[in-house]
């Protein structure tokens, strides 16, 4: 599926579970999504199932969202509690889309949880209370941690995953890798198809050398060995330190989480010629999360880096992480975006695109690890492998199938979503004009007048219950079951469950008008 057919899924209302390869532009489509969506007054939630990855879309975890936390489980008495607090209750209900971001690390015991809480709060046993969810991330990343047993508590094997039943949208257009020998390897991976070909691919890499000033990225599995080879390349070189802390505003119960998200450390201490990674995205698009440099100054208030790819040099000030809940900040930190670079875990790197690294997946301990360190990278050319055992070739077998399951389904969803494009575009008509001349106008007054009075029944904006171009697109199909409803462009599964038999009925009464009381006795 194209990105421009995915976002036509998403604006339509659907719930999506929105996945690819690394590269196929996800976070691409997401941005564009939320950028639509709040253009057209919808109420969107975004968050992450970890602190990293809702630090790099600019939102939240879904654990702080929900209200849910640590928990593991709910009970009837944390149900009432959780619903007992004004704040989490309007902001169930006054969202209308809820994203979720690296879906793959939020386990299905949470996902259920957080379905049961939502239709209790939002008064509606439709799955998630009725929102709108949007489910990204790629399944063969890094799987949730089961604190109570060795099974892998998948999302998608989840009772709310089955009854959400959400669109498949996957991603299949490639923007960081194509063409190069390591999406072959990746895509192997993938498939299920990897063999000693791919595997000599990997070797061609293994005890390759880094040549040039910069040295990349070691990709560790352990913090032991990540902060070990940190604090002994920087006690080599001779020079004096400058420290850097970390400012914090906000109560603790919120820092703490958002901390732990951000990979800048609450004390930064730099000497000139350290190697270092920035962690955040300049708004001004000098350097982005990911990008590798060296200190070539720190005689001014803030360093002076040198940016590995570019050798353009630039003076880093204090980046802010800002923590909004419903429109208010209720926690800020302020450090520098850097962190020392020689080294980082594979677990941290998730998200990252690095033009090098060394890894060593010699210690890989959980399928997936391998898969996840190699695509950080956009090359071959880029890898330097210290180590590889047969773990770090591994990936979960269930995701295969699954995985085989979504891309069959998106494929069909592809050919409908073309379909519907093609008809309102083929030939340069708005829908409007495409009413043939014998259609009585008055179908789409009466479905007009309906969504006016449901909009105020409901207390929202009448664009929430459907678009103009959704009630055009009835009035012209005059569907009568909830299948040929679903056809309709804007009509998905969440707004066919809640509006569909209204919708059918006011259709069928303008079909098939029932007879007078004149008519009935002559």
């Amino acid at each position: 599926m194209r990105q421009a057919q995915a976002l036509t899924r998403l604006a339509s209302g659907d719930s999506v579970f929105l996945t690819g390869p690394p590269g196929a532009g996800k976070s691409h489509v997401l941005k564009e999504f939320v950028r639509l969506a709040t253009r057209r007054g919808t109420a969107v939630a975004v968050t992450a199932s970890t602190g990293i990855a809702a630090t790099q879309i600019g939102g939240q975890t879904i654990h702080s969202w929900s209200g849910v936390g640590i928990r593991d489980h709910l009970d009837t008495s944390d149900i009432e509690a959780i619903a007992s607090k004004d704040r989490l209750v309007h902001r169930y209900l006054t969202t209308d889309t809820l994203i979720i971001d690296e879906i793959s690390m939020l386990s299905g015991s949470f996902l259920t949880m957080l379905d049961q809480l939502a239709r209790t709060i939002r008064g509606t046993d439709a799955p998630f209370g009725g929102l709108q969810l949007v489910l990204v991330g790629d399944m063969f990343q890094l799987p949730p941690i089961n604190r109570e047993s060795d099974q892998v508590d998948f999302a998608f094997r989840s009772s709310a995953w089955r009854d959400l039943d959400p669109q498949a949208c996957y991603l299949t257009e490639q923007h960081r890798q194509s063409g190069d020998a390591l999406s072959q390897v990746l895509t192997a991976m993938r498939d299920g198809s990897f063999s000693q070909s791919q595997l000599d691919i990997l070797k061609t890499r293994l005890g390759k050398e880094p040549t040039g000033a910069f040295k990349p990225t070691h990709l560790y599995s352990h913090n032991v060995d990540v902060d070990s080879m940190n604090a002994e390349r920087l006690a080599r070189i001779a020079g004096t330190p400058h420290s850097y802390n970390m400012d914090v505003r906000g109560a603790q119960t919120i820092v703490e989480p958002m901390k732990r998200g951000i990979l800048a450390p609450e004390e930064l201490t730099l000497k000139v010629g350290a190697e270092v990674m920035f962690v955040a995205n300049d708004q001004n698009l000098r350097f982005a999360n990911g990008s590798l440099g060296r200190v070539i100054d720190l005689s001014g208030p803030w360093p002076v880096v040198e940016l590995a790819a570019t050798s353009r040099r630039i003076t880093v000030e204090p980046h802010s992480w800002v923590l909004e809940e419903d429109g208010v900040t209720k926690a800020e930190i302020r450090q520098l975006p850097l962190r020392l670079a020689w080294a980082i875990t594979i677990h941290k790197s998730q998200g990252m695109s690095l033009d090098s690294a060394e890894i060593d997946l010699s210690r890989s301990f959980t399928p997936g690890m391998g898969y996840v360190a190699l695509s950080r990278l956009r090359t071959l050319d880029g890898l330097f492998l210290k180590g590889l055992n047969s773990m770090a070739l591994r990936l979960h077998p269930s995701i295969f199938d699954f995985d085989q399951t979504v891309r069959q389904a998106s494929s069909r969803l592809g050919a409908e979503t073309e379909d519907l494009i093609v008809d309102d575009e083929s030939d340069g008509q708005s829908p409007s004009d495409q009413i043939p001349a014998e259609l009585d106008q008055d179908l789409l007054l009466r479905l007009k007048t309906w969504r006016r009075d449901r909009a105020r029944a409901d207390g929202v904006p009448a664009y929430v219950i459907a678009h103009d171009i959704t009630l055009v697109e009835i009035a012209m199909r005059t569907p009568t079951t909830n299948a040929e409803l679903r056809r309709v462009k804007g009509m998905g599964a969440a707004r066919v469950a809640r509006y569909g038999e209204a919708i059918l009925a006011l259709v069928a009464n303008y079909l098939h008008p029932a007879p007078s009381q004149d008519s009935l006795f002559g």
